[in-house]
């Protein structure tokens, strides 16, 4: 083994893909400008538009639910969205009495196909460790205050196994169409750190 086999066995991945973009861009062979675009489509509109419509239609085919909550992997690639990333993902329906919300203590474990790149603070330590000890605190944080009564559950997504939430579908929504459905589902809906709420 060479020494800089060695050395790059050391340092994280995410140092090497740093140290890598800032040599392309010194080099002028990359605009940080549309870099950070590209990030921001696939973590903000590609990747959680999959996931709001796996939601949508979950919210108006109780069948296609029922296989969702049973075979969350099966059930989403049936609507096309597999991959990298979403080999094995468990679904946690929320509802008025239990809240699921989603973390990776580790590292950034995320269901990519459904829900495109994690966004920053899903990857940052100190959302890793305070959603875990005091998850009631953070997600008011996040602009999410639940009733005491409601069972709060964290649910630690790995390597093996990646979750996404089904949130509660709101109420006055019966006549939208899935499509208008989906247009309301958001990221941080299916991560439990919010809820869905009707446009006004």
């Amino acid at each position: 083994m060479t020494t800089s086999d060695t050395t790059a066995e050391r340092l994280p991945i995410a140092l090497r893909t740093e140290a890598l973009e800032a040599i392309l861009v010194e080099r002028g062979l990359i605009d940080p400008s549309v870099m950070d675009r590209f990030i921001k489509m696939y973590e903000q509109d590609v990747g959680p538009l999959n996931g709001a419509k796996v939601v949508a239609k979950a919210w108006v085919d109780p069948e296609y639910k029922a296989r969702l909550l049973a075979d969350g992997t099966g059930a989403i690639a049936e609507l096309g969205f597999k991959g990298p990333q979403g080999e094995h993902i468990v679904v946690l329906e929320n509802s008025p009495e239990v809240h699921h919300v989603v973390v990776c203590t580790l590292c950034s474990c995320y269901p990519w196909p459904i829900l495109g790149l994690p966004p920053g603070w899903y990857k940052d330590p100190a959302y890793r460790s305070r959603i875990v000890r005091e998850p009631r605190t953070l997600l008011a944080e996040f602009g999410l205050s639940l009733d005491e009564s409601v069972d709060v559950q964290v649910w630690d997504s790995s390597s093996e196994v990646r979750y996404m939430v089904l949130p509660e579908r709101p109420a006055g929504t019966e006549a939208m169409s899935e499509e208008e459905l989906a247009a309301m589902v958001t990221r941080d809906a299916m991560v439990g750190v919010a809820k869905v709420a009707v446009p006004a």
